[in-house]
């Protein structure tokens, strides 16, 4: 995998030969799935030599699942670790709200006598794994034919709301990461102020991530159930009770026309496009926007891409930018792993 001239990265190691031939471990953490990957760098991009997943729950930290994943590939003297984790990551520590681990750098590279351990947060690591994507990985929903320079937003909603960019200095783009999806959702209706009140009773403060996730899909869906009265079929509930709900409602909306679900992902696409509005015009994202994450991989076919365009514009005083911006889903769930081996290979000195 070699970087993506579309993607100038920042990294000031690629021109570095002591970061050839470099073994690494790279690690996706998630609440469902751990996923280990080992790789060689060089050449200004990194191969995937193999990878294994482990389910999170069955391990009482990151250092049993890595002892775990070392000994079934009989690995010995791998030189660095690059972690990507669903949280923020201050002073090499974290301790992300959906796992029940915390983490230290240190302590892996005391342990395992790697060289350099690098912890990321999940979204920072996928943009740095984005710029390793062909285009044909690069789903357009707006391009007005050209790309103009400037920062760029990502947007990725699955187990959680993930949220992050590039900042464009003048020549390289600089991921950084935000925990923008924990800001506060706001309704625009009258029936947004109900599911709003709805969500207040449960959560206290209705975050984005309440809205925009695996769980928000589940709320909306709930909400239209339980409190706005749409029929439920049987059939559905039964799907809904042993299947993965979020592929059980594109299904049911894709092939069975079920009302409820096509109201539940239309409500969902709508709010896909808002946030992605504000997130947009707060990073000031001339640069373009980049739609991740797990749900709308799962659902890109449903997406009426003209119907998002127009709800994503729809702005106060800030129309004109907005409508210039070229829309892309990232249509690969790879991005964070592949983007902590490719930032704990190049981003040295």
């Amino acid at each position: 995998m070699n970087l993506n001239p579309k993607f100038p990265l920042y990294l000031p190691g690629v021109k570095n030969t002591n970061n050839d031939n470099v073994s690494i471990i790279g690690a996706n953490l998630r609440e469902d799935v751990t996923s280990i990957a080992y790789y060689t760098s060089g050449n200004s991009g990194i191969e995937l030599k193999f990878k294994n997943n482990y389910p999170t729950k069955e391990y009482a930290s990151f250092t049993d699942v890595l002892s775990k994943f070392m000994q079934d590939s009989q690995l010995e003297n791998v030189q660095r670790l690059g972690i990507s984790v669903p949280g923020p990551v201050l002073d090499g520590k974290s301790h992300p709200a959906r796992l029940n681990w915390s983490l230290d750098v240190e302590e892996y590279q005391s342990k395992f006598g790697f060289e350099k351990v690098d912890m990321l947060n999940d979204q920072e690591a996928a943009a740095y794994g984005i710029a390793l994507l062909d285009d044909s990985e690069l789903d357009a929903i707006y391009t007005n034919g050209q790309r103009e320079k400037g920062n760029v937003a990502i947007l990725a909603p699955g187990n959680g709301l993930g949220e992050a960019g590039y900042f464009f200095d003048g020549k390289y783009l600089r991921p950084f990461a935000t925990e923008g999806g924990h800001s506060e959702f706001s309704p625009r209706t009258n029936v947004e102020v109900e599911f709003y009140q709805f969500l207040n009773n449960i959560y206290g403060i209705v975050s984005w991530e309440n809205v925009l996730s695996k769980t928000g899909l589940f709320n909306i869906y709930r909400f239209l159930r339980d409190v706005k009265r749409h029929p439920e079929p049987e059939w559905l509930s039964e799907r809904l009770a042993h299947g993965n709900f979020t592929e059980e409602i594109y299904k049911a909306s894709m092939n069975e026309d079920a009302l409820i679900c096509r109201i539940a992902l239309d409500t969902f696409i709508e709010f896909l496009a808002r946030e992605a509005n504000n997130l947009t015009l707060k990073l000031k994202a001339t640069g373009g926007l980049l739609i991740a994450g797990d749900i709308p991989q799962i659902i890109r076919e449903y997406i009426d891409k003209d119907k998002f365009y127009e709800k994503f514009k729809i702005s106060d005083k800030m129309e004109d930018m907005l409508k210039n911006i070229p829309i892309h889903l990232v249509n690969t769930d790879s991005t964070s792993i592949n983007g902590a081996a490719l930032y704990t290979a190049y981003f040295t000195e």
